[in-house]
């Protein structure tokens, strides 16, 4: 008697459906994509790859008009000194945006930081360094003060630092009577505030270091949040704060620390700045806010946080001044710096909005 076959027979109820299926293994749709989709995601993997792109073409442009005028050793390390205060400052507004945040006061701290490294030098009598030390600590706490707010008050950082911003812009002419340091009284008692003012040369280009420290701080800041547990932990609180508490992020923490250090960064840019003009005055750097964010957002930092490069920063700095200069030269008028840079913002913006497309 011949055996039934078990095998053609679905045994249990279930497999029946089962019977009539298909046996092909499982495919994927592998097209290629089109060189712009490959475009967009290559943006998405490289966000300075634009402002990088745009800081060589407005070289480029400015370079074949101008020629030998624009394309200088000298001229070219005129534009980096001239971005060096906006390239510090930028490098602490990069942190808080990163956080999916905003700072209106960074401009305000950082005079306020170089008011108090005078004030106390020539008010007090206290030794330079000692000052130097109480206005990057001034920044610190305001800094502080803005992330303990923002962590654990869970206030908006738009409306705590726009509060800041003029808490301490009235504190900081209250504080110094509107009063200015001449140049020529820090030369001759405290020339170490007038430290990043000093310059170099290598061949006919001029470098100061105040752009040595952007440069440094830039490269330092870089390599923190591209190659280290901080660093990534940075990118984790902008893109998604609350995966990143479940993943074991001290979100509140990283907070406090990044508007600390923001803080701090801003007094170290107020330093830069009497070397800069040379002074000790409150009325320095009243758009510093504003040149920052435009800095940020230019070089293809997302306003909405975790995504960007603060080498892009720096690029978008480069931007500015390339056009500022480039301009100048020409003989236009200024205004016409003013829309330019304008239209830069918003297109940034536009292309940042297409490129998270990617991630959406």
């Amino acid at each position: 008697m011949a055996e039934p076959n078990t095998a053609a027979q679905p045994s249990q109820e279930f497999e029946k459906v089962l019977a009539n299926s298909s046996t092909d293994v499982a495919s994927f749709d592998t097209h290629d994509k089109t060189p712009l989709q490959k475009l967009q995601h290559f943006l998405h993997s490289s966000p300075a790859a634009v402002p990088l792109i745009v800081l060589v073409l407005s070289l480029a442009t400015f370079g074949a008009i101008l020629g030998g005028k624009f394309f200088s050793a000298f001229t070219l390390t005129l534009i980096l000194q001239q971005v060096a205060i906006v390239g510090i400052v930028g490098a602490a507004q990069t942190l808080v945006i990163l956080t999916a945040g905003i700072d209106l006061s960074v401009g305000a701290m950082m005079v306020l930081s170089s008011v108090i490294m005078g004030q106390f030098t020539f008010r007090y009598g206290l030794p330079p360094a000692l000052s130097v030390l109480c206005g990057l600590g001034v920044g610190a706490l305001c800094g502080f003060i803005n992330g303990t707010l923002v962590a654990r008050m869970k206030l908006p950082p738009f409306i705590v630092t726009l509060g800041m911003w003029q808490i301490v812009l009235a504190t900081n002419f209250l504080y110094s009577a509107n009063e200015t340091i001449r140049a020529q009284d820090i030369s001759a008692n405290a020339p170490i505030l007038q430290f990043f003012g000093q310059n170099f040369r290598i061949g006919s280009a001029v470098f100061t270091y105040g752009v040595i420290a952007m440069v440094l701080l830039v490269a330092l800041l870089w390599y923190v949040l591209n190659r280290t547990a901080w660093g990534r932990y940075v990118y984790a609180v902008g893109d998604d704060p609350e995966a990143a508490k479940l993943a074991g992020v001290n979100v509140k923490g990283m907070l406090v620390t990044i508007y600390t250090l923001s803080g701090l960064i801003c007094a170290l840019a107020g330093w830069a700045l009497i070397g800069r003009i040379g002074s000790v005055s409150p009325t320095a750097g009243q758009f510093a806010n504003i040149e920052s964010i435009t800095a940020v957002v230019i070089g293809g930092i997302s306003l909405f946080g975790g995504r960007g490069s603060i080498l892009g920063m720096l690029f978008g700095a480069l931007i500015v001044g390339v056009f500022s200069l480039g301009l100048r030269l020409m003989g236009t008028d200024p205004q016409w710096t003013y829309l330019l840079i304008g239209l830069l913002i918003i297109i940034a913006v536009a292309i940042d909005q297409w490129i998270r497309k990617v991630a959406a």
